[in-house]
């Protein structure tokens, strides 16, 4: 459930007692909820002691250029289509910023 608004694109989120992940996300992050219940996820990631999430990209197959608003322009973000470690099932797009940033031993 959402508690609160986060600035223009984040949202904090009621988390069950015990959760090791941040409870602030971005809305990329979020889907609608479909449903009277709640249907837990049985692929979640594993979790190192300190809540973090315990994956790693391991290659990029593809990329991409997305448009996104800033301000009253729109500007191209470049995007990768990860493998993941954890997930190789799974492969997500995710801007390539962002995994700059949350990894950064990894050299694409």
């Amino acid at each position: 459930m959402i508690t609160r608004t986060v600035g223009k694109h984040a949202y904090k989120l009621q988390l069950p007692p015990g959760t090791l992940l941040h409870d602030v996300f971005h809305v990329n992050q979020l889907k609608k909820h479909l449903g009277p219940e709640a249907v837990p996820n049985p692929n979640l990631p594993l979790l190192i002691p300190e809540g973090k999430l315990k994956t790693y990209p391991l290659s990029i197959l593809q990329w991409r250029q997305v448009p996104r608003s800033a301000g009253d322009n729109d500007v191209a973000v470049p995007q990768w289509l990860i493998y993941w470690e954890l997930s190789p099932d799974e492969e997500t797009w995710e801007d390539a910023a962002f995994i700059q940033a949350t990894f950064p031993s990894f050299k694409p």
